[in-house]
């Protein structure tokens, strides 16, 4: 009992050493250390978000080009195009991907990938009987959107993208609250509050 209470006082006396300014000062510290983590992780989110973003964007464009492109030249009874060209035109974006994508979007893009590369070839090389090249092609050629919708939906839950729209009562009040904070921006404090009483009425006249 003599030491607890020893240690107690010697703690006591440790604590009653700091400055006056010492606490509120290092609690300032560490809540500016925590605001600037929160800030690197969105950074990094968003960073993260924005590179698969364009990565995907710029590879789906390119697999949508390359099929009108296709479906053109087969409305037209003309041939493809060689292999070769396909390759260099979409071999950098897919690379991209592959780098970038996490399993589902890679394989989902290399699905479409060996389609279209299979749509540049010969339908018939080995010559087999009863195969119509024209017939396969357009086989071939019709299965591109489908796997084109998977590849999408593979994107869509890797970066969380919602199809639906949120609720109405969410989209006005982020309307409102945009254009409260646009006002009050404005110089002359009398014409803001004027015009924030004609948010008012109109989110009234919403109800």
């Amino acid at each position: 009992m003599p030491g607890r209470a020893a240690r107690h006082v010697a703690t006591v006396i440790r604590v009653s050493q700091i400055p006056w300014w010492g606490l509120p000062l290092l609690a300032a510290v560490f809540a500016l250390a925590g605001a600037v983590a929160a800030r690197l992780l969105t950074v990094r989110r968003s960073r993260w978000y924005d590179e698969r973003k364009t990565a995907y964007v710029e590879l789906l464009a390119i697999f949508e080009r390359v099929t009108y492109r296709l479906r053109s030249a087969f409305d037209a009874e003309e041939e493809p195009g060689p292999a070769q060209s396909y390759i260099e035109e979409v071999g950098p974006a897919l690379m991209q991907v592959r780098l970038l994508a996490s399993g589902p979007v890679r394989s989902e893009a290399l699905a479409v990938h060996v389609l279209l590369h299979k749509l540049h070839g010969e339908m018939n090389p080995t010559a087999v009987r009863g195969v119509q090249p024209q017939i396969h092609f357009r086989e071939l050629l019709a299965q591109v959107p489908l796997v084109m919708q998977q590849l999408e939906a593979s994107i869509r839950e890797e970066l969380s993208i919602d199809v639906l729209p949120p609720p109405r009562g969410a989209l006005l009040n982020g309307h409102l609250r945009d254009r409260a904070r646009t006002l009050l921006r404005r110089p002359g404090r009398g014409s803001a509050v004027d015009d924030l009483g004609d948010i008012g009425q109109d989110r009234n006249r919403d109800r």
